[in-house]
């Protein structure tokens, strides 16, 4: 019992250094996305001029939200078409000394339109399906381009409240400055943190090993420590390994982790504080991180409350018997349960999703915790996606409360409109649209199956299929239950590529109009009518009117899941 209360306080400890840090880095993100002076000016403006010629662009040209979003479908798609060329033919590519196969076209679909979008959601094994130069050329590309474009989208979706010539900024700009000034230099210190940790740095392949009970083993090495680092850092998951931070080498102790986790705190932290650095107003970042804080909180607190008591699910398979000391079935020995509790839960509701534990194995709640974080995607949601759904939040919770007190709807001076709630209904409405429809005709149509036979309709199996299309439209990654069903199919793989890319682009581009809308506007001097936001009670209704929101578009289907294990229906 003492392990675990100096646990609590290791947990405790780390969320203080996580918010006691955001403020300074949000500052930070703020300069870099107004181009304002930063240290090491000096060196990296030059490299980014010569870039930028490369490019053919300039900082002093400013997009729209039509061009900015047709350059984000330029560069995405340009990386979806080296991916799947990459995986298609990685039989043939250099860096392939185990010999891996080719993958098949859907598989290879699936893919690279997983990595495209910063979900990192696999269908296959990293150590038998993925080459080397697959997993350190392409996917270490996709991990950084993928993430700075998320950021990107919420810098210019900021600077739509600041700006009035109906432009948001360069997005070739954007990408090359959120590389080179956050990601990169992050990157490096944290992979060399992970190095003195113990987590492998090498350009060794595989490594021979002799178990003391006989026999020889293949162990699987490689860059995993900075393969980590930006993995996390940049909210994409995966993981260079197939047990992903459960494996000891990428993840060997409780400080390992709970690096880890600081580093999937990093960023999504900051972008509330980077938000009000751009818009100049300090205040106006507290709502957001507080509504952060109460829905990661809670959630970390019923994740452990329930995980610390039998999982009624597996309360019928013989030989786990009750679970003691704090060890759930599937987590690792190594983790203390509040350790082990809160990588879980801040992975899938930073929409991570990488995983150190076998949370098919969670209890019925603690499996309902994990897919509202999902529902939610916004606290903290992605790597700047996430802040950006927070916002569009925000901006239908200020029009309801508006209409509901007789004020004119408006946000930092700029007015919200009818077609403001378009746009971001259309990026809320979106999500549940990509889950509920694929799940019901994958279900409905038969191509749920294990070992060629129809799954049978329990509460689990119900879970883990909707959990996957809920992952994939949420752009996170983790599986509920790896092997539970074959998910590996021609069906699975073109239809969850289809739910990852409309997941991903169409609230982008929702975004990006929103931004754009409020970009044409002239700011407004506040009048006795206009609504408070940096404020306690404005936080209290946002965080209110987001889990309301979320439950309403959700529950029934976790009353035919998680709960249904909890009372034995189905």
């Amino acid at each position: 019992m003492a392990l675990e209360v100096q646990s609590f306080w290791d947990v405790v400890l780390l969320l203080v250094l996580a918010i006691a840090v955001a403020p300074w880095f949000g500052a930070y993100l703020g300069r870099v996305y107004m181009d304002r002076p930063l240290p090491g000016d000096v060196v990296l403006t030059r490299i980014e001029s010569a870039i930028y010629r490369l490019l053919g662009t300039s900082p002093r040209r400013s997009m729209p939200a039509r061009e900015y979003m047709l350059a984000i479908l330029l560069v995405n798609g340009a990386m979806l078409a080296f991916l799947f060329w990459f995986f298609f033919d990685q039989a043939s590519l250099p860096f392939n000394p185990t010999g891996v196969p080719n993958m098949t076209w859907d598989l290879a679909f699936h893919s690279s339109s997983s990595f495209t979008t910063n979900t990192d959601f696999t269908h296959f094994t990293n150590e038998s399906q993925l080459s080397f130069g697959a997993l350190d050329i392409a996917w270490q590309l996709a991990l950084f381009l993928s993430a700075a474009t998320g950021l990107c989208v919420m810098a210019a979706m900021v600077r739509g409240f600041v700006r009035k010539d109906g432009t948001l900024g360069n997005y070739y700009v954007d990408m090359v400055r959120t590389i080179s000034r956050v990601l990169l230099p992050i990157s490096i210190v944290g992979a060399l943190i992970l190095v003195l940790l113990g987590v492998p740095e090498t350009w060794t392949a595989t490594v021979i090993a002799h178990p003391i009970t006989g026999g020889t083993q293949t162990i699987y090495l490689g860059p995993v420590a900075s393969w980590q680092t930006v993995s996390l850092l940049g909210t994409n998951g995966g993981g260079w390994y197939s047990a992903n931070a459960a494996s000891p080498l990428a993840n060997p102790s409780a400080v390992s982790n709970l690096f880890l986790i600081f580093l999937m705190l990093l960023i999504p932290f900051a972008a509330p504080f980077a938000f009000a650095q751009i818009i100049r107003r300090k205040g106006e970042a507290w709502p957001f991180m507080g509504t952060i804080l109460i829905v990661l909180v809670i959630a970390f607190g019923l994740f452990v409350a329930f995980q610390a008591v039998n999982n009624p699910a597996l309360a019928s398979v013989t030989g786990l018997g009750p679970q003691t000391n704090g060890y759930p079935v599937g987590q690792e020995t190594r983790f203390s349960l509040p350790e082990g509790s809160l990588f879980q839960v801040v992975s899938v509701y930073g929409n991570v999703g990488a995983n150190n534990m076998a949370i098919g194995s969670v209890t019925p709640v603690a499996q309902m915790v994990l897919l509202f974080g999902m529902f939610t995607q916004s606290t903290p949601g992605g790597e700047g996606t996430g802040f950006g759904m927070l916002l569009l939040f925000a901006v239908l919770a200020i029009f309801v409360g508006g209409l509901m007190v007789g004020r004119t709807p408006e946000y930092l001076g700029k007015k919200i409109e009818t077609s403001h709630i378009k746009w971001a209904a259309l990026a809320l409405l979106i999500h549940p649209a990509t889950i509920l429809i694929p799940f019901v005709v994958a279900v409905a149509g038969g191509f749920v199956q294990v070992d060629g036979a129809t799954l049978p309709a329990t509460a689990h199996n119900f879970t883990s299929v909707l959990y996957e299309f809920t992952s994939e439209s949420a752009n996170n990654g983790s599986a509920l239950s790896t092997g539970a069903f074959t998910d590996s199919t021609p069906f699975f793989n073109v239809v969850g590529a289809l739910v990852m890319l409309v997941g991903r682009f169409v609230p982008i581009w929702a975004m990006l109009k929103v931004g754009d809308l409020f970009s044409k506007q002239e700011a407004l001097p506040p009048s006795s009518g206009t609504l408070r936001t940096a404020s306690g009670t404005f936080t209290i209704y946002l965080t209110l009117f987001l889990i309301i929101t979320s439950a309403l578009l959700f529950l029934p289907v976790l009353a035919m899941g998680p709960l249904a294990q909890i009372v034995g229906g189905m």
